[in-house]
């Protein structure tokens, strides 16, 4: 009997643990899918990346005026015509990760920096929270909210 009871509570444990490292290998991946969407799309200015990172029926809510694909592409592709093109580094700091039946919600700073020629021409900072979904091949985000809380010209 000691040894049934042994097993149980061993099998028990192990259930649990890899229940938490599920949940910490999914909030990794969706730390992953906020910078990996920022750097591809945001910062290389590419339009053919939305697919990638956002849902069909993606919205990004941004002070006060809501955007789709649509519209994130037309800004993208229009952005791409201006030059120079300023280089954009991102920098994301993380609040918090909350993962429940294949959906997530995530709050986090983020801060780009603009250069060009090796100069910083702007610093944007915005606070922010995103939902995603799992989908058959991996997440994918449904929507940003975002409110700029900083923008610094030099």
């Amino acid at each position: 009997m000691k040894k049934l009871n042994t097993i149980i509570l061993m099998i028990c444990f192990t259930t649990i643990s890899f229940g938490q490292s599920s949940i910490e290998t999914d909030k990794s991946r969706i730390k992953e899918l906020i910078i990996e969407s920022f750097d591809e799309i945001w910062s290389e200015l590419n339009s053919k990346n939305i697919d990638k990172y956002y849902t069909k029926d993606f919205l990004l809510l941004e002070n006060g005026k809501v955007w789709n694909n649509d519209s994130v592409s037309n800004y993208l592709d229009d952005a791409v015509l201006k030059k120079p093109i300023p280089s954009r580094v991102n920098s994301i700091e993380f609040i918090e990760v909350k993962i429940l039946n294949g959906m997530a919600w995530v709050a986090y700073k983020n801060q780009a920096i603009f250069s060009h020629d090796n100069k910083i021409i702007r610093e944007a900072h915005w606070l922010e929270s995103a939902t995603a979904i799992l989908r058959e091949n991996g997440w994918k985000l449904e929507m940003l909210h975002s409110t700029r809380t900083k923008n610094k010209l030099y």
